[in-house]
């Protein structure tokens, strides 16, 4: 069954359906009935709007959500600027030095951090662009021991998080209700929507894509058809709930061109009552993505295994893709079934949730780790990977089982920062050495033929 079989069982309950037009009451008749703004929405509740997108937005990309809710949004004090934390790879809006360079990076796994909360977590590895153009992307680590305070709120303005757990479980509570993440699963907090993160089963880590412009989409499926890859069926939205806290001192933390700032509230910020709309979060379990491949010979492009898109103005180029590697089965003829050896006009960031990759088995590439293949940096399996593949009797074969591998894929060229390349001291120095440099070479002259090396007659 294509559902992963999870530790954590469930505890909430969801709407189903990507970009739907999904509308929750936790109390019945809360939702207004043929308007949006009535003078007196019901039960005392203020009506207020969320926008994704600008007014006039195409229809077909327009996100907006009305919420009604206990006490509007605006009620909260200044905010002020909090400790020194920086989350921009915008050299001018940066303490840390970036580092553009054309080399293969890896890194082994993240250390587990227990004395921090999420927002305390959440490290800057590489980006490109700048949030206050809303322009680019960031690629943060995340690895959490402590919820976060129990009258406390974050939010990002710069971007919309997609968050990739690898180990630990999220019970995250929204503005519009609340998402249980585990590994093999994902979640993607838009722009703007205030939450908090508990750890039900303690210490959490994984990876986070914040993209700074526009919004993910389900990528097209040309010939393909009208089904597989993310089917939007399987994608879930928070039902609405909410808590009646008008008398407590709250803090909201927000995330603002790649600052830390922080205000105070005598509510909380979870009383939303009811919603209706477009714009608001949701999660999906990779287990349900349904994989295609070749069934004679060669393999298609990565892209084949697209989950989300973020495209560019430029029709087929994304700012960022989010590409897994799920267990599937090869039975191409005669083919190399590894990823070939390759340079990429995009940037490749790839991590592991669990098992192993297919076309990095020598152990380097573990969970919780990552790699960096920039823009032409040329990168394809090891040398053992390379032997056994090329050497191996073909037969029909699953891969990956027990394994998820995953990639952010953009066209922009990453920069990487001085906590990613230094700091965190998980950068490995012989990646090269003990992938690439081993590889031999295999070609061998046709009989009667005489080159001329010089001239390559």
């Amino acid at each position: 069954m294509p559902v992963t079989k999870f530790t954590t069982p469930e505890k909430y309950k969801y709407q189903n359906g990507f970009h739907s037009y999904h509308e929750s009451e936790a109390i019945e008749g809360a939702l207004p009935i043929g308007a949006n703004s009535p003078q007196k929405p019901p039960y005392g509740l203020y009506a207020e709007k969320l926008s994704g997108t600008a007014f006039t937005a195409p229809r077909s990309e327009n996100l907006q959500t009305w919420l009604y809710r206990i006490l509007p949004a605006a009620a909260h004090g200044p905010f002020e600027p909090r400790e020194s934390i920086t989350y921009s790879t915008n050299p001018g809006n940066s303490s840390q030095k970036i580092h553009h360079i054309p080399n293969q990076l890896r890194w082994d796994p993240f250390d587990l951090d227990e004395t921090v909360d999420w927002v305390h977590s959440l490290r800057l590895v590489a980006g490109a662009g700048d949030p206050a153009m809303k322009s680019g992307i960031g690629i943060f680590i995340f690895a959490a021991g402590k919820d976060m305070d129990p009258r406390e709120a974050f939010y990002s303005a710069d971007g919309d998080f997609l968050i990739v757990p690898q180990h630990g479980t999220l019970d995250i509570q929204t503005e519009l209700g609340h998402l249980l993440v585990r590994p093999n699963e994902i979640a993607v907090i838009p722009r703007g929507i205030r939450y908090r993160v508990a750890l039900p089963t303690g210490p959490v880590r994984g990876y986070i894509l914040e993209l700074y412009q526009g919004h993910f989409q389900l990528p097209e499926l040309g010939p393909i058809g009208s089904n597989c890859l993310a089917n939007a069926r399987d994608f879930q939205a928070p039902v609405a709930a909410f808590n009646e806290d008008t008398d407590s001192t709250w803090h909201l933390l927000s995330k603002f061109n790649g600052q830390l700032f922080a205000a105070k509230q005598t509510h909380t910020p979870f009383d939303v009552v009811a919603w209706h709309g477009l714009y608001y979060p949701f999660k999906y379990d990779l287990g349900r993505f349904s994989t295609i491949g070749s069934i004679s010979f060669d393999h298609p492009d990565p892209s084949i295994f697209t989950v989300l898109s973020a495209p560019s103005d430029h029709t087929g180029t994304a700012i960022a893709d989010f590409v897994i590697f799920p267990p599937r089965w090869l039975v191409a003829e005669d083919t190399f079934r590894p990823p070939w050896y390759h340079r990429n006009t995009m940037s490749e960031f790839m991590g592991l949730i669990v098992g192993d990759y297919d076309a990095k088995t020598g152990g380097g590439f573990r969970p919780a780790g990552a790699s960096l293949h920039n823009v032409m940096s040329a990168h394809g399996p090891d040398a053992s990977t390379h032997e056994k593949a090329s050497n191996t009797a073909l037969k029909p074969a699953k891969v990956g089982e027990g394994s998820m591998a995953f990639m952010f894929e953009s066209c922009l060229m990453v920069g990487v920062t001085e906590w990613g390349l230094k700091t965190c001291k998980k950068a490995q120095e012989d990646y090269n050495s003990e992938s690439w440099e081993p590889l031999k070479p295999r070609f061998k002259m046709p009989g009667g033929i005489k080159k001329d090396v010089e001239t390559g007659r």
